[in-house]
């Protein structure tokens, strides 16, 4: 996800699959498809270690692990970390999406490029309607 939210690149493996080991192929597809222009990737606990690091560097991102507070009690909003949140809220809109019951990795693929397709469609129909007003 970008900043604000939208799709860049998708990486879709199994869910007996350690997420370090996808850095590689998911800071490839990022580079690829932003033109090697993303610099900085803020990243769950689930990317730490030397390792994700080093894969993706490779590729010229730098991982910001984004953790927890020590002391934690109740709800708290991690930076940066909530905007992926809430595309995921997004996702959940469409039924298809709620459950993970496909068989083929290029399925999955599919109906979320579809979706976020469809939430991005929106946005500019927003703002052509708020252009022409």
């Amino acid at each position: 996800m970008d900043t604000l939210g939208e799709y860049l690149a998708l990486v879709v493996t199994p869910a007996d699959a350690s997420e370090r080991e996808q850095v590689e192929a998911l800071a490839e597809a990022i580079q690829d498809a932003t033109g090697d222009t993303v610099e900085v990737a803020y990243v769950d606990q689930g990317y730490t270690g030397d390792d994700a690091a080093s894969q993706a560097d490779g590729w010229g991102i730098r991982l910001v692990v984004v953790k927890h507070t020590e002391a934690k009690r109740g709800f708290v909003l991690l930076p940066r970390r909530w905007v992926v949140e809430r595309s995921f809220a997004w996702l959940t809109r469409f039924r298809r999406l709620a459950k993970d019951d496909e068989r083929l990795e290029e399925t999955v693929a599919g109906l979320h490029l579809v979706a976020f397709s469809v939430l991005m469609l929106g946005r500019v129909m927003k703002l052509l309607a708020g252009a022409s007003a």
